[in-house]
Formats: C-alpha cells, sequence, structure tokens
C-alpha cells in the first residue's frame, strides 16, 4: 500500500510524456537481422532493368480462347476439370506442394476428424469472466480520496476603500468554481486530482488577475501522507492514503488605474460620459467593476439621447515597474436624438400607431430616453392582446433642431388570443361559499373595446353581469366601463332584487406604474325590491327603490406595492350623492374616509394598521334602502364577526344597518419565502345616528395564513369575537385572494 502511493506521488510529479515512453529492450534480447538485409540493401542500389519480364506474345498466347459464337452452347463441368489440370511443368521446376512430380494435384490431406463431430451445447461453456491480476484493485487506488487547500493569500489585506479585498474574499471566489470542490474530496484516480489541480491553478490564477494581481503565480503540489516532513501536517484522524493538494499563491503587487480616456465624440452634456464612469484613476484595477461600469455606460447613454451608442473593447496597458494600467475605452455614440414618429407593422397588427401613441408617456420631439420605451414596452405587454410585441429605435436622419435627429419607434406586433375566461372562489362565515367566473373578449371593438360576461354563483348570492370596457380611453391607465347587471341576495340583514345599470371613469395605478393619485367616478341607476324588518308592524316588509347615484373617489397611495405593501401609507375618500324614489323622495349622500399605514420591522416583519369612519347624511334609516345602509362585520371588514355581523339587530337577532360607522385593524405579518404568517386582531361598530358615538366598540382577534404568489397574497384567516355576545359566530374563517387591507 504504501509503496503504490509514493510511485503514485511520483507519477502525478513526472510529466506525462515520460510515464508514457515504450521501455527500450536491451541489446542481448534484440533479433538478428535477416541474413538477406545485406542483399537487399545491394538490389536496391542496382539500377532498374528495362526489359519486360513477360512478353507480350506470351502474355496473350497464355489467355484463354473465346469464342466468336456468343451463342454456342455452355462447356460441362468435365471439361472445366479438365482445364484446371496444370501442364507438366518445364525439365528442372522443382514441384510445388499442390502438384506431383507428373504435374497432376495431389491429393487432399485427410480430413481433421474433430471436424466431423457435433457442436458443443452453449449451456454447456463457462460463462464466469477469467480474473486477470489486473481486474484485482485496491480499494485506495479504485477511489481516492484527496483535501485541498490554498496558502499565500491569508496575508493579503488591501483595505482600499473603493474596491476593499482581502485573502477570505479571494478564497470565496475561487472556491465558488473550484474544480477541486467540486469533486468533494473524491477522485477515480491520480491522474484526476492532477488535471483538476491544474484547472484549479489556472482558475485561481484568473481569479487573482480580476482584483489586480496580474502578476499573480500559483504553484500546484500534491502530497500523501507518508510525504509530510513533519506528522503535525497529517490530519490525525485522516485516512491512510490520503491526499493533500496545495494550492500556493505568490500574489505579488496589486495594480491601479493609471490614466482613463474615453477615445469618442463629444457629446452633450460633455461630462455625460466620465460622470457616469464610475471606477477612478488611482483606484485597483478590479474585473467587475469595470465591466460594471462599461454596462453602465451602455445604459445612460440611450437614456441621455442617445438610443444607437456602441461602447467598443476596451484597452489597459500595464506598466510593471509603477504597477498602474492605462485605460482606455472607445465608444461610438451615435447620434443625439429626439423622439419621432411610431411606426407599426407585423401579419397580426394589434393597435394603430395613433393608440400607441396615447399609451407612450412621451411625445413627438421630447429628447429620447430608453426608460420610456421600456415602459411603453411593458404597456403594450399588459394590454394581453399580444403574442409577441418589440420596440426598436429606427435612425432616419432627419434633424430635429440643436443638433439633434429625430429617432423613429418600430412596433413589430403579432396578436395574440383576445378572448380568455376567469374564475374565482372564495369563502366566509356568514357569506357562504362564492364563485365568479366571466368571459372577455378584450378587443371586440378596437382600440381595447372589451366586453366582460360575468356570472355569481353563491350561497347568499347569484347575479348575472355584462359590462362594456374601453381601457386607455384617450389617456394611458384611464379606463371607461357602462355596465348592466341583476342579482339577487338573500342576507341575514335583508333580501333583495336588484337590477343596475351604470357608467364609471376611473384613472387608476397597474402593477407597471403605480400611480400616486387615482379616482374614479360615474353614475348608478338602481331598481331594487327589498325586504327588511319594520319596527312599527312588528314584521318583515317588502318596498321597492328606484335610487340614483353619482359615486366619486380619491385615493392618494405612497405604500410601496399595490398586492402586498411592506411600508408607506395609503389615503381614500368617497363620496356618493343619492336619490331615493319610490317610497318617498329622499336625498342623501354617503361618504367615508379610509387611512392605512405598513411599517417595515426587520427584514420579515411588518406591522400593518387600518382605520375607516363612513356617514350618512340627510335621510332616516327606515327611509333608506337596506341594501345603502351601512354594515360592518366580515373578512374585509371586522373579522371575528360574520358577513354584515356587528351593530344593531331586530328581535330575530338579525342585522338591520346603521347610518354610521367606525373600523380599526391590526396586524403582524411574518413573511418566510414563498409563505407567511398574521396574528390580527380589529374592531369596529355601527350606529343607527348620523355620526358613529364611539360606544360599544367590539374587538375581534385571530391567525391566518399566506401562500405568495405572482398575483397576490392567498389568504387563510380564522378569527373569534372577544367577549362574544349571544347569536354571535363562535370562529369565523375566510379564504380569499388578497391582503384583508
Amino acid at each position: 500500500m504504501t509503496a503504490s502511493l509514493i510511485v503514485l506521488a511520483t507519477c502525478l510529479a513526472t510529466p506525462v510524456q515520460a510515464r508514457k515512453a515504450a521501455p527500450q529492450s536491451p541489446p542481448a534480447a534484440q533479433a538478428p537481422a535477416p541474413a538477406d538485409a545485406a542483399q537487399s540493401g545491394a538490389a536496391q542500389s542496382n539500377p532498374i532493368p528495362t526489359t519486360p519480364i513477360l512478353p507480350d506474345k506470351d502474355f496473350d498466347a497464355a489467355l484463354p480462347p473465346i469464342s466468336d459464337n456468343p451463342d454456342a452452347p455452355m462447356g460441362t463441368v468435365q471439361d472445366w476439370a479438365k482445364q484446371q489440370t496444370p501442364a507438366a511443368p518445364a525439365p528442372g521446376t522443382p514441384p510445388s506442394a499442390t502438384t506431383a512430380q507428373d504435374g497432376t494435384l495431389a491429393p487432399l490431406p485427410a480430413p481433421d476428424p474433430d471436424l466431423a463431430k457435433p457442436l458443443t451445447p452453449l449451456d454447456s461453456f463457462n460463462t464466469k469472466p477469467l480474473v486477470t491480476a489486473a481486474d484485482v484493485k485496491d480499494k485506495a487506488e479504485a477511489e481516492l480520496r484527496y483535501d485541498w487547500k490554498v496558502t499565500g493569500i491569508d496575508k493579503i489585506a488591501d483595505r482600499n476603500r473603493v474596491s476593499p479585498i482581502d485573502g477570505g474574499a479571494i478564497r470565496d471566489q475561487f472556491s465558488a468554481v473550484s474544480a477541486l470542490k467540486e469533486g468533494k474530496g473524491k477522485a477515480a484516480n491520480g491522474a484526476m486530482i492532477s488535471a483538476r489541480m491544474q484547472q484549479d491553478q489556472k482558475t485561481l490564477a484568473d481569479v487573482m488577475s480580476s482584483q489586480g494581481y496580474f502578476d499573480a503565480s500559483v504553484h500546484g503540489s500534491v502530497e500523501t501522507p507518508q510525504m509530510a516532513k513533519d506528522p503535525k501536517d497529517a490530519k490525525a484522524d485522516q485516512e491512510p492514503g490520503r491526499i493533500t493538494v496545495t494550492l500556493d499563491v505568490a500574489p505579488g503587487p496589486r495594480y491601479v488605474l493609471g490614466a482613463i480616456k474615453f477615445d469618442t465624440p463629444p457629446v452633450t452634456p460633455s461630462d455625460l460620459i466620465t460622470r457616469s464612469f464610475v471606477p477612478k484613476s488611482g483606484e485597483p484595477i478590479v474585473a467587475d467593476r469595470i465591466l460594471s461600469a462599461e454596462a453602465s455606460l451602455g445604459v445612460v447613454l440611450p437614456e441621455n439621447g442617445y438610443p444607437f451608442a456602441k461602447v467598443g473593447q476596451r484597452d489597459i496597458l500595464l506598466d510593471a515597474a509603477a504597477h498602474t494600467g492605462d485605460y482606455t475605452l472607445p465608444i461610438t455614440p451615435g447620434p443625439r436624438s429626439r423622439f419621432g414618429d411610431i411606426q407599426v407593422e407585423g401579419k397580426k397588427r394589434v393597435f394603430k400607431p395613433k393608440h400607441v401613441a396615447t399609451i407612450a408617456r412621451f411625445k413627438k420631439g421630447e429628447l429620447y430616453d430608453s426608460r420610456k420605451v421600456d415602459d411603453l414596452r411593458k404597456a403594450l405587454v399588459a394590454t394581453n392582446l399580444y403574442s409577441v410585441v418589440t420596440v426598436e429605435p429606427q435612425q432616419t436622419g432627419t434633424p430635429a433642431g440643436d443638433g439633434t435627429e429625430y429617432a423613429n419607434l418600430l412596433v413589430n406586433e403579432t396578436a395574440g388570443p383576445p378572448r380568455s375566461l376567469s374564475a374565482q372562489v372564495g369563502y366566509a362565515t356568514g357569506e357562504g361559499m362564492k364563485a365568479t367566473g366571466s368571459w372577455t373578449h378584450a378587443n371586440l371593438f378596437p382600440p381595447e373595446g372589451a366586453l366582460i360576461e360575468s356570472a355569481t354563483l353563491g350561497t347568499n348570492e347569484q347575479g348575472i353581469s355584462s359590462t362594456f370596457r374601453r381601457s386607455n380611453a384617450g389617456k394611458r391607465d384611464r379606463t371607461f366601463e357602462l355596465g348592466i347587471g341583476a342579482d339577487h341576495s338573500n342576507l341575514n340583514a335583508y333580501e333583495a332584487y336588484t337590477g343596475k345599470l351604470y357608467g364609471r371613469m376611473s384613472y387608476a395605478s397597474t402593477p407597471l406604474w403605480q400611480k400616486r393619485w387615482t379616482y374614479s367616478y360615474g353614475f348608478e341607476v338602481v331598481g331594487t325590491n327589498e325586504q327588511d324588518y319594520d319596527f312599527t308592524a312588528a314584521d318583515y316588509r317588502r318596498r321597492t327603490f328606484y335610487i340614483l347615484a353619482l359615486p366619486g373617489q380619491v385615493t392618494y397611495d405612497r405604500s410601496n406595492s399595490l398586492l402586498d405593501p411592506t411600508k408607506g401609507y395609503k389615503l381614500s375618500v368617497t363620496l356618493s350623492p343619492e336619490t331615493s324614489l319610490g317610497t318617498g323622495g329622499q336625498f342623501y349622500a354617503r361618504d367615508s374616509f379610509e387611512a392605512t399605514g405598513y411599517w417595515p420591522i426587520g427584514k420579515s416583519l411588518v406591522l400593518a394598521g387600518r382605520a375607516k369612519i363612513a356617514s350618512i347624511q340627510g335621510v332616516s334609516r327606515t327611509a333608506l334602502a337596506p341594501s345603502r345602509r351601512l354594515y360592518s362585520g366580515g373578512g374585509g371588514s371586522v373579522r371575528g364577526f360574520g358577513y354584515q355581523e356587528l351593530g344593531p339587530k331586530d328581535p330575530n337577532g338579525n342585522p338591520i344597518g346603521g347610518l354610521s360607522q367606525i373600523e380599526t385593524g391590526t396586524e403582524i405579518r411574518y413573511r418566510f419565502g414563498n409563505y407567511g404568517l398574521v396574528a390580527f386582531v380589529d374592531g369596529g361598530q355601527v350606529y343607527t345616528s348620523t355620526l358613529p358615538s364611539f360606544t360599544n366598540f367590539r374587538l375581534g382577534a385571530g391567525i391566518g395564513a399566506r401562500l405568495y404568489t405572482n398575483f397576490g397574497p392567498l389568504r387563510f384567516d380564522i378569527a373569534t369575537p372577544i367577549h362574544r355576545e349571544v347569536g354571535e359566530s363562535r370562529v369565523a374563517v375566510y379564504v380569499s385572494i388578497g391582503q384583508a387591507f
């Protein structure tokens, strides 16, 4: 075993060519030269004879005659046999091995009797493979174990203010791509260890160069425990035959940037390139930092009016005496450009240039900015009407004033399927199960005129609706809707059969652009037949209401996300002047104010809060349609209580609604990966007075789980009321999409 390891170490240190050279035979063992070697050599020196070996007439005479009659009959086998009998040899010619002295064919030897025996059956053969000495391998030779280490970089401690580096950082950078580390300390043979060591020598040298150590050298060596000078150098628990691979680094001096030069025509502003190139003279030449700065130039120039800029190949001239490198970068900025016309092409076109210009956030003549082009492309994708769409600048050469040119935008588009189906399912205590499905044709009335057919089916609610929606209606992210619908609601508070015609104009945030200010306004024409409890008659009654409403909403949003905010706040105000005809004419107003805030606590915790106050002025509770009153309780209101469960109730324990309302909510959200846990306390109450009295404030508490997806978090909450009263649910469960607030 020991001898084999020493041979292995010697082989690893010996050039492959030497180890592969063929052994030389001793002179005594060489075979003698052929007896006619001298004659052969002499013959090679004689001139080549010019006379033919066989004259042509003798050659022609030896050929068999050919019959002139192609239809003549073929000869017999006996005739052929006679032709095969050779002629008598000339006098003095020795007989051959196949002829007798008289020139006739010699008789064939007697056949081997073993050839006549039957074949041996296959199953009688011994199929056990032959084991040779070469097949018997030692376990240590079948799989070698090794350790590896890097020396010589531990004392590196360059604390440069801009790009500090130390031996540990270099070690980590090398370990991420090391072949020895990837092998996990195992190899089939010594040649494999040697190959990994040589590969890592080059890799480590490249890592050193990437940090400015251009004169660094790396020496690799292989050592077995028996080769260690001091027994302490080997691990106490090291396996017999375990190998140690050492990569010893001589780092040399670290080079720094000398002169920095940009080979480019003048640009506007004149310092656009120099101020955007972060590395400065005197700091170490770090590859990642140089590459990042060059990539930054490729981004900054198109953002500042140069859409056709090209960054060339750098040149760094090293000075070995001063340990500096002079850096030169060629740049072709191209013409400074302004936005020109929008052109559209493609086999399946979706929009005309005019509507694309409506979606764009720039006008013709503005200085070119690639960020606005990227925004346009994303907005086109967000319409969900494309399978493929690209937006590329086109050089025109047309002057645009102030030394600039127009750059047109070419939109290459391919339409995707405009129809889609969607569905949503949820559950909440008091509401029961509810499923909503819709069919949409997103471009039935171009551009972006969609028809949406929806249906709702639930334990307490059923309905259908049809909606026309025009997206980007004359302005980016502005939407116009006109819809009609009918539904039936059978809730504890009331039962209603309702028909509604509505129209709304809204300017809303989108996942691409979360706006600070958003708004909506419109109208509603409602006809509804509803049943609720009449305290005067001490019985349920049914009435019909005809309502005209002009709802409006304004929101100021400083949160950092639409789907899952973790910091910031949001303020929202709604106002809806309404008039009610039918059972006495009424004119009143419904209004509310809501605020939400989010405060991060560390990296994984978020404290979220919510407060809402609402009021209805100008009408009594009994004269107001039950469906237009205020209610609290449920997954989007006060958790711990059933849907609309809070507030005043009739003698049967059913809610009757009110004219004012207050709600609060507090959550601690903990997220780990794509999962999250929530603990919350909600509160609220509904009052029959126009303004809330803040009495009998009720609380509910619970916990929840979140599954974060690309379309928002899936929410599961379970809660219970604090100081539960008679008739209230013990436990309330809520399952839906999105955070509670």
